[in-house]
Parts: structure tokens; sequence; C-alpha cells
């Protein structure tokens, strides 16, 4: 059962010319914010190489959704192929473009720091070059949290030094910063970076905790708490994600960076006690030590991003939780 998308909160999109490129499409984010653009009547061009680092199942339930729109294409390119990348720039010639491919997860990177360069740092180039040679008004990236490494002054700003990367896949989201400056300045591109922290919500990653998490204790198996419990994070629901990212999209502004956050820290162990209380199942804990890469805490600072997109989250982790296990149950037929 596949259900149906969130209905967003976000008012219609005002941006002129409508052709826009979303790589990363069949992702957890890509996919909201393709939903979000083709229902207002953008033409939609998705990119995703559909790798199966995670349940390609789900990828495709994702895109076949996608499909049901006549104003959407799709594309099986890995955006590290410059080659096929360029061809469907020349071709599609969109206005502007948002880049949410990337080869996620800090603790994969522990494992398999090559596929991190090609993707995040070879891919983000062709991204950019792409960008210039097609003359796009405007690229609307995704950076992480992750750049904030084990700084220890909260909440996290954008201010904040951020040189000090703990891991290969903070380190690439760091490096498209630092390209994306560059283009800005050399080619007069606009770039908006945004910076996401720990999004959850319907359709969600399988390598996430929140899902991780749900499924374990659903099949009363031991859920992994590392640095023994005492871990928080800024969860925030994908509502508001899309809601910065329309923002971005709109406003686009000139070699910018935000933080797209809750403005909220929640322990781990408080996470896992409201997904008990929706499955009604006490939680069996395997508490372990601190992973490498890993952060104890991330807090956002989300002023800037108030302020210059008018970027106001409002769902309370209670009820993201909440969202998320309904829709976990409905998608693996619970019921």
């Amino acid at each position: 059962m596949l259900g149906q998308p969130l209905l967003m909160r976000t008012p219609s999109i005002k941006v002129r010319n409508n052709r826009i490129i979303v790589t990363g499409s069949s992702g957890f984010i890509g996919m909201h914010l393709c939903i979000k653009l083709l229902e207002n009547n953008f033409q939609v061009l998705g990119i995703d190489n559909m790798n199966n680092y995670y349940s390609l199942k789900l990828k495709k339930d994702r895109l076949r959704m996608l499909m049901e729109y006549k104003n959407f294409k799709f594309e099986k390119v890995n955006i590290s192929n410059y080659k096929k990348l360029n061809l469907i720039f020349l071709s599609f010639k969109p206005h502007k473009v948002i880049n949410l491919a990337a080869q996620a997860g800090v603790r994969y990177s522990i494992t398999n720091p090559s596929a991190y360069i090609s993707s995040n740092v070879d891919g983000f180039m062709n991204i950019l070059e792409c960008c210039r040679h097609y003359e796009v008004k405007g690229l609307i990236y995704a950076s992480s949290s992750s750049v904030y490494g084990a700084n220890k002054k909260t909440p996290f700003s954008i201010e904040d030094n951020v040189d000090k990367p703990i891991s290969i896949y903070a380190a690439t989201k760091r490096a498209n910063e630092l390209m994306a400056y560059s283009y800005s300045h050399l080619y007069n591109l606009n770039t908006t970076g945004l910076r996401f922290f720990t999004v959850y919500g319907p359709w969600g990653r399988p390598d996430m905790a929140m899902y991780i998490f749900t499924k374990k204790i659903l099949s009363k198996k031991k859920i992994p708490v590392f640095n023994n419990g005492n871990m928080m994070r800024d969860f925030t629901y994908i509502d508001d994600i899309i809601n910065g990212l329309i923002a971005a999209i709109e406003r686009n502004y000139f070699c910018e960076i935000f933080n797209l956050g809750n403005n909220k820290t929640v322990r781990l162990l408080e996470m896992i006690k409201i997904i008990e209380s929706n499955l009604n199942i006490k939680a069996k804990i395997n508490y372990q030590d601190m992973q490498l890469g890993d952060v104890k805490k991330t807090y956002a600072d989300i002023n800037l991003s108030m302020n210059k997109l008018n970027y106001k989250p409002t769902t309370k982790i209670e009820d993201g939780v909440s969202k998320f296990v309904k829709w976990y149950k409905d998608y693996h037929n619970l019921y």
C-alpha cells in the first residue's frame, strides 16, 4: 500500500519560469519536493541513479507516485556522469536546479569513502558546470548539519566555524558549500545552500534512526542506541523542510547558506518513548558506545532562515512521529 503524499502547508509557489531539475528525485526529500512542485504546475525533470544503498523498492514506489503526474519526466542518471548530465541540461533547459542527489549516511562514509567523493564532490562539480554553461538562474543545494562536526557551542549558527568535519560525508558537504561559493563569485551564479537537520517523516529513509527503531520495536528486536543513550537531535519534519526549500527556490539568494532545523533538540530516548507510545510496544534497547564520525548533539539556530526565508517550522516531534508511524504501518500493510 503506497498511500498518498501528505498535503503541504506551503502557499502557491511564485516563480515565473517553471522548468526545474530536481536531482535525487526518488529520494525522501526529493520525492516530497517534486510533488509540491508538480502540484503547482511546474515542469519537473527528476534525476536519480536509483542505487541500492537502501531499499530499491522504496525508491521505485516513490518514483511510481511521481510518474502519475503528466508534468514530470525522469532520467536514470548518475550526476557523476558529466556527458549524460550535459545532454539533459541541453535538452531540458532548466530555469532552476535543486541538487538533492548525494551519497548519504555518516556511518557508511567510514567504510566506503570513495562513493562520497564520486557522488558528492565530482557529481556536484558537474552540476555547477552545467548550471554555468546553460545559464541556469539559480541553484539550490542540500548541505547538512554534519558540517558543524563536534562543535560544542549550541545552537549551531551559520556564523560558526565549520572547518573541522569528523566524517568524510561532512567533509564532502562542506566542500559543496565552498565550491558553490567559488562558482557564485566566478560566474555570478545564485547558489543557496541548505543545512538540513535530521529530517524525518513519511517515506523516510530506512537507514535513519526513526525507521530502524520502528521496525525493530515492531519485530520485538533490540534497537541499537549509541553513546549509551546520551544523544540529542534536532528532528525536523519533512513538511517544514519542504517549506524551507520552496522559500529558497522562490528567493534563491546570491551565495547564501541557511540552517533548516526545528530549533529544538530532543533526546534520542525521548523519541523512542514517543514511538513506543504510538505502537503501544515497549522497546528493547541495546546501549552501545559512540560511533566513529557521529556527533552527540545537533541543534539549529534558524534566526537567519526566519528573517530571510520566512522559515517557521511548526511540527512538534509528537505529531511528526505519529504521522511517520501511521505511514510505516500503511506502507508495510501492518494493520
